[in-house]
């Protein structure tokens, strides 16, 4: 009866051998998950460009929530380049510890300015404006003009603000969007000051700091061309979503997430 028991007594001490190396290998797994974890950026803040509000975030805003980010959306007034810069600098100071700062369009050249804040580790360009020190957003939109420059569509109230005409905001800043859904966005558009696009930029953050930038293959209201030419200046991370429209942010929430992931992942 004892000489039939040793070869199990042999085999139960291999397996719990084996048990035990497993569960080693998998701590040291979970540990350096958890490391890493660590190391992750927790807050992401993301900043809208002109013509638009925070709303169009709501897709990548789920996504960044589902996958454990504390996600703030600034809300700017549009009626200085100062007053949008200050509220991007209001939120970033309600954050608990350093956050990635991801702007669209417009709000590039916000980010640009209100970047250089401490408590910012990162910036992410979502088919946006990246303008230099010394540099306007409206000079380097002269580089390479898009459709949407050269169309017209843009109109101006009699005190200064500017919009884009509603029956051609589908065609030129969301054709990937459905009909209706590019229509409510046309007729919410939150005006922006006209000099907004001519404040020029006093110190540019993405100098300093890490910069990831997102260029919408087929955008008509900031050429991809620009878009590639600002990453290539900043030597940014780059990532082209061929197809998409100015309106990226909505239409390929997946996409701009991953970018906005990758940032978070990789900034110290």
């Amino acid at each position: 009866m004892s000489h039939s028991m040793k070869p199990i007594r042999a085999e139960r001490g291999i397996s719990q051998s084996l048990c035990i190396a497993f569960l080693l290998f998998t701590c040291g797994v979970l540990s350096a998950q958890n490391n890493n974890e660590e190391h992750r950026i927790r807050n992401i803040v993301l900043v809208h460009g002109a013509w638009a509000d925070g709303s169009g975030w709501k897709g990548v805003y789920e996504i960044l929530v589902k996958d454990g980010y504390n996600v703030s959306i600034v809300q700017e007034p549009e009626t200085s380049f100062q007053d949008d810069v200050t509220a991007v600098k209001r939120i970033l100071a309600l954050q608990d510890g350093p956050s990635i700062l991801v702007g669209h369009s417009y709000g590039g050249a916000v980010i640009t300015e209100a970047g250089t804040d401490p408590s910012v580790a990162g910036l992410v360009y979502i088919a946006a404006h990246m303008p230099d020190s010394g540099e306007k957003e409206s000079v380097d939109g002269k580089r390479f003009p898009s459709d949407l420059a050269k169309s017209g569509a843009i109109k101006k109230t009699p005190d200064g603000f500017t919009y884009i005409d509603p029956a051609q905001f589908h065609e030129f800043f969301a054709a990937d969007l459905p009909g209706d859904q590019a229509v409510f966005m046309a007729r919410s558009q939150v005006l922006n000051f006209a000099d907004n696009f001519s404040a020029t930029i006093t110190t540019a953050a993405w100098r300093t700091k890490p910069s990831w930038m997102l260029v919408a293959g087929s955008d008509r209201t900031i050429s991809p061309d620009l878009e590639r030419w600002y990453a290539r200046r900043a030597n940014s991370h780059m990532v082209e979503v061929a197809g998409a429209s100015h309106s990226v942010y909505v239409s390929r929430p997946k996409e701009v997430a991953a970018v906005i992931e990758e940032a978070a992942a990789h900034v110290h």
